[in-house]
């Protein structure tokens, strides 16, 4: 058993090798039992309380591979085993590039911690939002696996210099030729996160309106009032002039009332009058002034101005409705005609035109 024992095997002897072999399976149990420990732990802390730190450190030993804890626990053992010098190399290399591989994880769980809370916080109701969230996850994730990858490669000896320059003449090329899908694409990001408006706003681009129905990675849908829809590309949406209608607090409605010229001046002089009445008494609307403002070629005209305090087209369409009608019942019961578009002609005969 002795010689057994003392028998030597890639210039260790079996005890040694025994000892590395004890060493590696302690380290193994401990460090599973250990974070499997922390993990519970701070998931119940977690669910305490209010802080990020707990969360993302919950994230983090979540993150935390098998593959690297046994190779932690396969260093530790060799440690008390000696190896010729390529030997020993070779097996620094293999722990470099497995602790390089664990921390891409731990770096991706960062990021993806903190994206999604921000986006949790910010946009929290917002639909839209997870289909950019997933696309700048996508971008995020494949810089850091890159850098990783990168020192990865540059610590087994490979020159990524040339590899590097390759990699961004070929990114400059791609960006040259996606250059308007990328343009959309980063106009769909200043769409979602800066907000200007959201799924269901009521827009006005141009001469053409409608509420928003989707906003994708290169369109944004609109469906207009009469029913069709609307497809804009992000990039020429936020380079046009937006009006979102559904954003305002108040609705400005006005209208120009014309009555006959015959109408008596006391008349004339009451139908602000009628008009605030009739406006004050409907729900939701604030008068703010109706004035006689001009002689028209056909009729005396008055400029009507009230506010709706709800916005709803709806809303404003049957007050508008029920205005419309009080005044036309008001202005029949005073004896005030309304005025429309005539012409007077005078006849004259030619034997009345001489003797004048």
């Amino acid at each position: 058993m002795e010689d057994f024992l003392s028998k030597s095997f890639l210039a260790n002897t079996a005890l040694d090798w025994a000892l590395a072999l004890v060493v590696t399976a302690f380290v193994w149990v401990a460090v599973r039992i250990l974070v499997r420990i922390l993990l519970s732990r701070m998931r119940v802390l977690a669910a305490k309380t209010e802080t990020d730190v707990d969360d993302l450190v919950t994230e983090l030993l979540d993150k935390t591979k098998v593959f690297f804890v046994a190779l932690v626990a396969l260093y530790a053992g060799a440690r008390s085993l000696e190896f010729s010098g390529g030997v020993d190399s070779v097996l620094t290399r293999i722990v470099i590039i497995g602790f390089l591989i664990q921390g891409a994880f731990w770096a991706d769980g960062i990021v993806n911690y903190i994206l999604g809370s921000w986006a949790q916080k910010k946009f929290k109701d917002d639909p839209t939002v997870a289909t950019a969230m997933g696309s700048v996850r996508f971008l995020i994730r494949l810089g850091v696996w890159s850098t990783f990858v990168m020192l990865a490669l540059d610590n087994l000896g490979i020159d990524v210099g040339p590899l590097v320059a390759s990699l961004g003449i070929g990114g400059l090329a791609l960006g040259l030729a996606l250059q308007g899908t990328l343009s959309d694409l980063f106009a769909s990001f200043s769409i979602i996160f800066d907000k200007p408006f959201a799924v269901g706003d009521f827009i006005q681009v141009g001469s053409l309106a409608g509420t928003v129905q989707h906003v994708g990675l290169k369109t944004t849908r609109v469906t207009a009032l009469t029913g069709e829809q609307l497809i804009f590309s992000n990039s020429d949406l936020l380079g046009s002039r937006i009006q979102n209608l559904q954003r305002r607090d108040e609705r400005r409605c006005s209208f120009i009332l014309g009555v006959t010229y015959d109408t008596d001046p006391d008349q004339l002089e009451r139908i602000p009058d009628f008009i605030k009445e009739i406006v004050e008494n409907k729900d939701c609307t604030r008068f703010d002034r109706c004035f006689f403002m001009a002689f028209g070629d056909s009729a005396l005209n008055f400029e009507v101005v009230y506010y709706m305090l709800d916005p709803d087209y709806l809303l404003y369409a049957a007050t508008n409705h029920s205005i419309n009608l009080d005044i036309f019942r008001k202005f029949n019961e005073e004896g005030i005609e309304f005025a429309y578009p005539t012409q007077t002609i005078n006849m004259q005969s030619l034997d009345e035109k001489t003797e004048g």
